[in-house]
């Protein structure tokens, strides 16, 4: 992979770790006050899952991006029929290519909003709602990765699977706690 593909995934990543990180306030009354499941992991469990996660995402969306240039495509078939038939850089390739930008961009906006509609707008249901909507836009990014690049495509499951996770948790914490919304901090 390209070091200026992975300097943008990267940074794009990072730029929503951020965004989302600034919402986040695992230490308010608000959210200390909530009801969550015994089943949560520990708090010191989120950070580095999610670092972790998102040098994944980073990695493995620049290897799918790359692979648009015949480079390494994770031992993708480049010639024959079906849908690995496509040229490295023909039309279709370059369709599929843009449309996994638009993809993850999506994600990545997808990503960074759940913090805020948890922990900044205190409505975990809407969150619970965006989470499921995260999980399906994770396992879509998934299916794309694996179409460029099949390792990356593996590679990239545990994001998909721990955003799944998040739907469970967030649903949960939302459960135990009927009409929670905004309240004074």
């Amino acid at each position: 992979m390209k070091l200026k593909t992975l300097a943008w995934t990267a940074a794009a990543t990072a730029a929503t770790a951020a965004a989302g990180g600034a919402a986040t306030d695992p230490n308010s009354s608000w959210y200390r006050q909530l009801r969550k499941p015994d089943w949560q992991p520990p708090a010191l469990a989120f950070p580095v899952v999610w670092t972790a996660l998102y040098a994944d995402l980073a990695v493995s969306s620049a290897a799918a991006l790359d692979s648009s240039n015949g480079e390494d495509s994770g031992n993708r078939k480049t010639s024959g029929t079906g849908a690995g038939s496509q040229k490295p850089g023909g039309t279709a390739r370059k369709q599929e290519i843009r449309a996994y930008r638009g993809a993850l961009a999506t994600n990545f906006v997808l990503n960074a909003a759940w913090s805020w509609l948890f922990w900044r707008s205190r409505r975990p249901w809407l969150a619970a709602a965006e989470a499921a909507v995260l999980a399906a836009s994770s396992t879509d990014l998934v299916r794309r990765t694996y179409r460029l690049n099949q390792r990356a495509g593996v590679s990239l499951a545990p994001y998909a699977a721990w955003c799944g996770f998040a739907t469970i948790l967030s649903t949960a914490i939302a459960r135990l706690n009927p009409g929670t919304g905004i309240q004074q901090k």
